[in-house]
């Protein structure tokens, strides 16, 4: 292994991680990408003594892995498709990572309300099976509701023809500081890791990829970039993969197929008054054959998905109207209020990274359920794709080693991310990139933040708070300003921490994912960027590019008519 040694980081002082990054010649793994894929390769292979270095173009999970719908699960729908394995293998991750991370994720009772009385006995059983197949890992047991207990247990549900329910186990958490807590808990073992840090070009020795040149993005002059030598370079970059891909291809004199489909699911915020319960709420079957949840979230209430085809991979994909309506004219039949569109409270999209058929057979497979930000249990919209638009393409993650050495992770989910991880690290050692590893330590090592065992459970449902920050929130509250809340339980404290101990660089980082709001109530984030601006120049000595976050949060507030 590489004798160059990373420092690691006392603070998250962006100078200084420059300073290191630009004194910093060779490593063993590049990991391009800091979503949950690429967080947690470079986690895994900093554990096993790998020096590592991690670059995110944007914020970590700035893209598909902030925009999940918050579950951490098994995935039911294999198990009617008899893949038995991936379920197992879904749900003892579902437990590790409910275990790493007690405060960013928790179990969540699911109830299915049965409208028809074959419902109840059909989806009980099969999910009876699914308690089985968790066995140890499991969560809590499957019960058979009767209308009562059904409409005690989801308030606010339709009791219209309601003859009862089911009530199953699974978990949520907090997506984009799950990311964050990867990324931090990578940097305290020693990782350089370090966002708006775009590669722009991978380097090539002999015909083999031997590493990157980087650029720094929050340089306005564009003059701070250089190059990093690696034994391995990964791309983790979720829906953009074909991007580092092509730089590779290009080097070679070859074209690249694409290896990614997105497909797109959209989610709507409502106030927690249409359902105010702490158990979620799904739909196992609307009238299109689809599926839908109404899933309890930090105070609000989430609606979702859709899994549309799209053709663009933008950085901020938009909902589409039709989207909109399905979501609506869902909830509309199972709420007994039903939420209109002045009724949304924000609508963020996110984009899957699904694998091309043509691809499933190459080299690498998936060994886990994919869809990296939303469920898997989530169906096509009605419209894209002959045969079924995306319902057909593989829900599994793939790995894939390019001639030249490029090893490209993608698909996946987040409940899955790490054993994914494993996944990579065996593909690069397969591939002859990387030396024999000792055995991978991540199934049962506790994130940064992490509270002892029997410590008291969060509760994700709850209006956000300082239990997102676990055994850290002491150290969030000495600094200034822990009593002057902002809103929505954001107070100047928890900025001036986003900013000196978690990277944030933008009001959109503290705005989005180191606080949620942006998520909740785009409206309330639009009233509080100001005073978060004010509070980053202090600490950074910028307004955090506030124009830019005032005009994207317009797109969260508009609902497409």
């Amino acid at each position: 292994m590489s004798q160059t040694a990373v420092p690691p980081p006392v603070t998250t002082d962006r100078d200084r991680l420059l300073q290191d990054l630009e004194a910093l010649s060779e490593v063993d793994l590049i990991v391009v990408g800091g979503g949950a894929s690429g967080l947690g390769v470079a986690l895994d292979a900093r554990l096993r003594g790998l020096s590592v270095l991690l670059l995110e173009s944007h914020d970590f999970a700035g893209g598909t892995s902030s925009r999940a719908t918050k579950l951490v699960h098994g995935g039911v729908r294999y198990l009617a498709q008899g893949n038995i394995g991936l379920v197992r293998e879904a749900l003892h991750e579902r437990r590790a990572l409910l275990n790493n991370a007690p405060h960013l994720a928790q179990p969540l009772a699911f109830v299915m309300p049965a409208y028809r009385p074959w419902e109840v006995p059909f989806y009980g059983l099969g999910l009876k099976i699914y308690d089985a197949l968790a066995g140890s890992a499991s969560l809590g047991r499957t019960e058979w509701l009767g209308r009562a207990g059904t409409a005690a247990r989801l308030p606010g549900v339709n009791a219209a023809g309601l003859f009862g329910g089911v009530q199953y186990w699974d978990g949520q958490f907090d997506d984009a500081r799950l990311a964050l807590a990867l990324a931090r808990t990578a940097a305290a073992q020693g990782a350089l890791v370090l966002n708006y840090c775009p590669v722009v070009d991978v380097l090539h020795e002999n015909g083999r990829v031997g590493g990157v040149r980087w650029r720094d993005a929050r340089d306005a002059g564009g003059r701070r970039e250089g190059t990093v030598r690696a034994r391995c370079v990964i791309n983790a970059t979720g829906v953009w993969v074909d991007e580092l891909r092509r730089l590779d291809d290009a080097a070679r004199g070859q074209d690249t197929a694409p290896m990614v489909a997105p497909s797109q699911g959209v989610h709507l915020v409502v106030d927690r008054s249409f359902m105010p319960a702490d158990e979620a709420l799904l739909v196992p079957r609307t009238r299109d054959g689809r599926v839908l949840f109404a899933v309890p979230w930090l105070g609000h209430l989430i609606l979702g998905t859709t899994d549309t085809p799209r053709d663009a991979v933008a950085r901020e994909p938009r909902a589409l109207p039709e989207e909109i309506a399905f979501i609506l004219n869902e909830s509309a039949h199972v709420l007994a209020r039903a939420p209109r569109a002045g009724d949304v409270l924000s609508v963020w999209v996110g984009l899957r990274p699904l694998v091309r058929p043509a691809h499933e057979d190459e080299a690498g497979h998936g060994a886990v359920p994919a869809d990296c930000a939303m469920p898997d249990e989530s169906e096509p919209l009605a419209r894209g794709k002959a045969g079924g638009g995306t319902k057909t393409i593989s829900r599994e993650h793939t790995v894939r080693v390019s001639p030249s050495g490029l090893v490209t992770v993608t698909g996946g989910k987040w409940t899955t991310y790490r054993s994914m991880a494993e996944d990579v690290l065996r593909h690069c050692q397969g591939a002859g990139l990387l030396p024999a590893l000792p055995p991978c330590r991540t199934a049962h090592f506790p994130l940064l933040g992490a509270p002892p065992p029997g410590a008291p459970a969060t509760r994700l449902t709850h209006p956000p708070g300082l239990h997102a920050y676990g055994t850290e929130a002491a150290d969030v509250q000495a600094l200034p300003g822990a009593g002057n809340e902002l809103g929505l339980g954001l107070t100047e404290a928890m900025v001036r921490h986003a900013a000196r101990r978690e990277y944030a660089r933008t009001v959109e980082d503290v705005l989005a994912r180191r606080h949620r709001m942006l998520f909740l109530h785009a409206d309330r984030a639009i009233q509080v960027a100001p005073a978060v601006a004010r509070i980053l120049a202090e600490e950074i000595g910028s307004d955090g590019d506030l124009g830019a976050f005032l005009a994207l949060a317009e797109q969260y507030r508009h609902v497409p008519a």
